[in-house]
């Protein structure tokens, strides 16, 4: 792909010079007729800018920006809607020549897998997401192509953003501290003193972010909102705020988790504020929130008032009321058991489904009991333990496996869950409030300060890539498909 760029950079550029040349050379007798030459030229020849070895054209800019009232993205001017589109490909064009010259490449074998786990996890066959790409208009060609150019950009920035990211040990105890001096016995969080009606108030606001960028197809922005409302759900339940953060980050990079501090209403974004104006503490927003870049789950982690010496009255609680030991931070783990049917030649999605579907309806049915049927029928090595899995706390399973398993009651029993391994059959026996060990808490404190710190490395190093990269631009301004 590198050296297709690469001829088609040097022939759109030697055919550019040409013209300029033989422009210069005609200028001074003939302005207008240069004029109109330079116009034609430039609608022949459909490039909007050079980037490096490589360029962007009008036509990818016009189709960029058709998809957009297909997104529900609120529309700016034409002008700043064409200048924005060509800045988000630039930035592209850069990530994918730069991740080409690193190597980093996708095979056709494995972009048939991370194809089929799509159509998998919108419970639809191959067949069925090609009809449903060509109803987007596009092709199943393009769809392909554009995936394997998303994955590898993924990987390239990943690797690189990841390798900025700096996290000393004092930062891991510092945040481990402040951890601590929140939470009292049995793992209640210590509330603030709430603000009387009408005084001025702070709010502290975590957030888990789904990122969906203004140009991804209808298709990306409906299963970012569904991740959000499956995450706004799961919140619900007695999972830590920032642990389901740090899991659902597990499972895509792309999802980021924070907490925003004490802020005054004034400080928090407008659409944020909105959304929790009448949200007490420890509180979920009611519905996720939309905004540009994407969906927001949010919780008011507390409410406090805005007076003088708030801070130092809360740091002058009764000493025995803030443990600092760092065994305090208490995490809910989850013994449950399974039936696992692993992916393997001759048995399909359809029937691996059915199977567990039928254990499931016995085991509701009392017709059977679960742990016999997990000995008899489970392809894991929990088998001879009835497929008993031992006590799990959050991040300790796969992400598709934790999610399913804390949505069930005690004694509950899911519905077929497909994870990396294969499909699953889950029931929860038992819960209880646990303390996570010194060493879970600093790689949990870790993964946290990571995202808070991702989203300024990663605007960093795309700054650095614009700033370093050669791009000129020629002709952005009109559509491809302008009169000649």
């Amino acid at each position: 792909m590198f050296s297709n760029h690469f001829m088609r950079a040097i022939t759109a550029t030697i055919y550019i010079l040409g013209c300029l040349s033989a422009q210069m050379a005609f200028a001074q007798t003939n302005p207008t007729t240069v004029d109109r030459s330079d116009a034609k030229i430039r609608n022949i020849d459909g490039v909007a800018a050079v980037v490096n070895t490589g360029y962007v054209t009008r036509k990818e800019i016009d189709d960029r920006i058709a998809a957009l009232p297909n997104q529900g993205a609120k529309l700016s001017d034409a002008a700043t809607l064409r200048k924005n589109a060509l800045e988000r490909l630039i930035i592209e064009k850069i990530q994918l020549q730069n991740a080409e010259l690193e190597g980093i490449s996708v095979s056709d074998k494995e972009l048939d897998r991370i194809i089929g786990d799509i159509a998998a996890k919108n419970k639809l066959t191959l067949a069925e997401l090609k009809v449903k790409i060509a109803a987007t208009g596009s092709s199943y060609e393009r769809y392909r192509q554009s995936l394997r150019e998303d994955v590898i950009v993924g990987r390239y920035r990943e690797r690189e953003v990841e390798g900025k990211i700096k996290i000393s040990d004092a930062e891991v105890d510092n945040f481990i501290a402040d951890r601590n001096l929140a939470v009292a016995g049995g793992g209640k969080l210590i509330r603030s003193t709430p603000a009387a009606k009408g005084e001025p108030e702070e709010i502290d606001v975590a957030q888990i972010f789904i990122p969906a960028d203004a140009n991804a197809g209808a298709g990306a922005q409906a299963e970012a909102k569904k991740k959000a409302e499956a995450l706004l759900r799961e919140a619900r339940s007695d999972i830590d705020f920032l642990q389901l953060g740090a899991i659902a980050a597990k499972d895509n990079p792309k999802i980021k988790f924070q907490e925003l501090g004490y802020r005054t209403p004034d400080r928090l974004p407008k659409l944020f504020y909105e959304a929790v104006r009448n949200t007490g503490s420890g509180q979920l927003a009611n519905a996720v929130v939309k905004s540009p870049a994407g969906y927001h789950v949010l919780k008011v982690l507390d409410r406090r008032a805005l007076v003088a010496g708030a801070v130092e009255q809360q740091q002058a609680a009764p000493q025995e009321s803030a443990p600092s030991a760092p065994q305090n931070i208490m995490v809910t783990q989850t013994l449950s058991r399974h039936i696992l049917l692993r992916n393997r030649a001759g048995l399909t999605d359809q029937d691996a489904e059915r199977r567990l579907a039928g254990y499931r309806d016995q085991v509701r049915a009392k017709t059977a009991d679960f742990g016999e049927l997990a000995k008899k029928y489970s392809e894991d090595g929990s088998a001879a333990n009835g497929g008993n899995l031992g006590w799990m706390g959050p991040g300790d399973l796969v992400p598709e496996f934790d999610q399913a398993m804390n949505r069930l009651q005690i004694g509950e029993v899911s519905n077929p869950v497909k994870t990396e391994f294969g499909w699953h059959l889950i029931q929860v026996l038992e819960r209880r409030e646990a303390q996570l060990t010194l060493e879970k808490q600093r790689q949990f404190a870790r993964a946290a300060i990571r995202e808070r710190k991702f989203e300024q490395a990663y605007q960093d190093w795309l700054r650095e890539l614009r700033d370093t990269a050669t791009v000129k631009i020629i002709n952005a301004d009109d559509p491809a498909a302008s009169p000649r």
